[in-house]
């Protein structure tokens, strides 16, 4: 298949023109073919949004081990311009975790539509109870290394993410052994500076949804998030809804974080794209409301988010971050931090042909998951 007269941002997030030749789900060539194609004149084309904290949508959660479930939420993000995502899970013991890992592996390896799932991201269940936040508190525990490698080796190695508070145990052998074959990302914290500095000199190199659930930055006391932005070898993520995270503060983290270091993630629970309603977050009723911009618990606590990474990359547009960071912040700086850059994240030669084909006022119009129109 070749894309004729596209207008694209390469792999250097640069605009560019030419066509583009796939081949087995595989972008082959780019330049100009004297060959028939599908006329792409008028169009913009995106290289496909990648979610890496995503609970679920539509009605279905990741935790819900059903083919059905996890069929509603790859569908719904298909549509919405995000080709990849990670399976992101609650605070839940450990024997079921594993059971969703198992059970997310076999799917993922017989998936034959909508948004790939390329890995899972396990938020929690080593956080801090004074910064649960929606997770449910029962489940809450001390880091162990094993049982982390025992939810690993049932996902057959997908298990790219995991969200700990360094101060809630003692975790830097924790942090060093799982560093080895995950990611390590700091959220659901209580950490002090030093805390949080120490996490990241053992081997944690990510912030879980930044600012919220974690120490915020005052002008005595760095906390979490003045130590993350401080770190260059961090990367955070942010919902970028602006409902979690004002506007100001937004561009002001961007300006910091710069064109690499931040990722744009929805954190979204089964009630997106559904409208009002009551839904099940690991264990807890959650509620959206009429005027709610996210899900909360009954008591008002923020849940979650009902967004989508397409509309978020639309809003930070809107804020005024420029084209390009928001949309490396979409594609491949999350490809990276799941070290999944040489598969996803960008228009390049021998990467997945995973494209959002946009009108010029960047509404979705077509969207190629492995060369397939979704």
């Amino acid at each position: 298949m070749i894309l004729k007269n596209c207008t694209f941002y390469n792999e250097v997030f640069v605009k560019e023109f030419g066509d583009i030749k796939i081949e087995n789900g595989v972008i082959k060539e780019i330049g100009y073919f004297n060959e028939d194609g599908i006329d792409m004149s008028g169009k913009i084309i995106l290289p496909g949004f990648i979610d890496i904290h995503i609970h679920g949508g539509n009605g279905g959660d990741f935790c819900d081990c059903d083919k059905s479930s996890l069929d509603k939420i790859t569908s719904y993000l298909a549509k919405r311009g995000v080709t990849s995502c990670l399976a992101t899970t609650m605070t839940l013991p450990v024997e079921r975790l594993k059971k969703i890992a198992g059970f997310t592996a076999d799917y993922a390896e017989n998936q034959k539509s909508g948004s790939k799932i390329v890995g899972i991201n396990l938020e929690g269940p080593y956080i801090s109870m004074a910064k649960k936040g929606a997770q449910n508190g029962d489940f809450v525990a001390a880091g162990n290394a094993d049982d982390v490698k025992q939810i690993f080796d049932e996902s057959r190695g997908m298990v790219k993410i995991i969200t700990v508070a360094p101060e809630a145990f003692e975790s830097d052998e924790f942090i060093k052994t799982v560093s080895q074959f995950c990611t390590v990302s700091i959220g659901h914290s209580s950490a002090d500076a030093d805390e949080c500095a120490k996490a990241v000199d053992c081997g944690a190199t990510h912030a879980t949804h930044l600012y919220n659930a974690m120490t915020p930055m005052t002008h005595r006391n760095a906390g979490i998030v003045g130590t993350v932005l401080d770190r260059e070898n961090v990367t955070c993520e942010i919902i970028c809804d602006t409902e979690h995270v004002c506007p100001v503060v937004l561009r002001n983290t961007f300006k910091i974080l710069g064109q690499d270091r931040a990722v744009a993630i929805s954190d979204s629970m089964r009630g997106a794209g559904l409208g009002m309603g009551e839904f099940e977050l690991g264990g807890q009723t959650v509620y959206v409301k009429d005027g709610y911009k996210v899900a909360k618990l009954e008591d008002g606590t923020i849940a979650a988010s009902i967004t989508n990474l397409f509309d978020e990359f639309k809003n930070l547009l809107e804020i005024g971050i420029d084209f390009k960071t928001a949309l490396k912040s979409c594609t491949i700086n999350p490809a990276r931090v799941i070290k999944e850059d040489d598969k996803i994240g960008s228009i390049a030669v021998n990467k997945c042909a995973d494209l959002i084909v946009c009108d010029e006022n960047l509404n979705i119009e077509e969207v190629y998951i492995n060369g397939t129109r979704a």
